[in-house]
């Protein structure tokens, strides 16, 4: 892509991370819609994910709940996440949905990293309810054993980058848990309880933008 294409922009690429219930997957489809006429494309990660595990079996298409990610091996995980980084370092108008993709884009040029986070628990898992038509009680169960079962495994699969991306360059200690959301990790960080999707949307067209 010529360079010019890319003029009126502050990035050249974008990340979309949150976890379930933030609102990753609308601000995904919102650019989407807005950048696409520019040549913008769209990769959800999670999508993807389900749609290899639904082709190979490893997980019942009819359960509405998300599954989490030990139904992956860590080598097909591994190839999928670095290819991402690999689009992010060597390619430009991509906008990534997924919950490691902000991590993954630690130290990649010109790319927006955005942070989807919603102050109210509540509110988040009454969106997963109504996203995946299941109850209030399984939802909750549900989020938080995906949340614990991937950091688990994230952590195991993940340490020395977080030892080479975050560590050595000095926005976290030694010492600090791995957190991929660690908020200072991102360029934009968008609490979805106080600011609704067209607000959220405009704060980012507003980021990406330039201003004359």
């Amino acid at each position: 892509m010529a360079q010019n294409d890319l003029a009126n922009f502050n990035y050249y690429n974008i990340t979309i991370s949150g976890l379930p219930g933030c609102g990753s997957t609308t601000m995904l489809t919102g650019l989407r819609d807005r950048l696409g006429v520019e040549g913008w494309r769209g990769f959800s990660g999670g999508e993807f994910m389900r749609h290899f595990a639904t082709e190979k079996g490893l997980w019942d298409p009819s359960n509405p709940a998300h599954h989490h990610a030990n139904i992956y091996s860590d080598e097909f995980e591994n190839e999928v996440d670095f290819g991402m980084r690999d689009k992010l370092m060597n390619d430009t108008q991509w906008i990534i949905e997924s919950w490691l993709s902000g991590f993954l884009a630690q130290g990649t040029p010109h790319t927006l990293k955005i942070l989807m986070t919603c102050s109210s628990d509540d509110i988040r898992i009454d969106r997963v309810v109504n996203r995946d038509g299941i109850t209030i009680e399984q939802a909750k169960a549900n989020t938080l054993h995906r949340y614990q079962t991937n950091l688990t495994k994230w952590r195991r699969m993940y340490g020395q980058q977080w030892q080479e991306w975050v560590v050595a360059t000095g926005r976290a200690d030694q010492n600090d848990p791995i957190d991929f959301w660690r908020p200072d990790l991102y360029d934009l960080v968008l609490d979805t309880y106080s600011l609704n999707q067209e607000q959220t949307l405009e704060v980012v067209m507003d980021k990406l933008i330039k201003k004359d």
